[in-house]
């Protein structure tokens, strides 16, 4: 299930240390590339106080839109799980994919014809340069998760999905599962 390198489409767990980091505090991370000269991910589980509707006001839906990194954080990103009602999607896994023609998106969400479960908004993205990514996990910044289930990708509670990982992880994860988000609260 662990693994020390990286590869698209595997899960990136903000280990319990990273405390006090904004946008990486138990973040869970999506990677949807990784190659020598770089790695993109997305931040699954942290929802934003907004919807699509409130950045493009002529789309019908009120899909959540999450925190999908620093990185460009005034930009529109999405995976999905229908890659035959989106073109030009790029796999990250299997049954998982990124992007696509945005056109084909708005019609299906007017259409009512994509939900929630299928589709993920998000704003800006996470990105590592080179080995700055292998830099943070010999720095036991993170955990690799190879093996991830696909649903749960799109579909989990964004407010507990850190926790799940940690208590998934066992051990003296389980332990961290349960301590507050800022250790001065305790």
């Amino acid at each position: 299930m662990l693994t020390l390198k990286p590869a698209k489409g595997h899960i990136l767990v903000a280990e319990p240390s990273v405390i006090g980091d904004i946008s990486f505090n138990r973040s869970v991370i999506l990677l949807a590339e990784h190659t020598e000269t770089g790695t993109v991910g997305f931040i699954l589980n942290k929802k934003l106080d907004f919807t699509l509707r409130d950045l493009i006001p002529d789309i019908k839906g009120d899909f959540p839109v999450h925190r999908g990194g620093p990185v460009e954080p005034d930009n529109l990103y999405f995976i999905h799980k229908v890659p035959d009602l989106i073109p030009n999607s790029i796999e990250i896994r299997a049954g998982i994919f990124w992007g696509g023609n945005f056109e084909a998106v708005k019609e299906l969400i007017e259409e009512e014809l994509i939900s929630e479960e299928e589709i993920k908004f998000f704003l800006g993205y996470s990105g590592w340069d080179n080995d700055q990514l292998m830099k943070e996990l010999n720095a036991k910044t993170w955990i690799v998760i190879e093996k991830e289930d696909g649903k749960d990708i799109i579909n989990h509670q964004p407010r507990t999905y850190w926790k799940d990982k940690m208590l998934q992880l066992g051990g003296n994860y389980a332990i961290w599962s349960n301590a507050p988000e800022n250790p001065a609260y305790n």
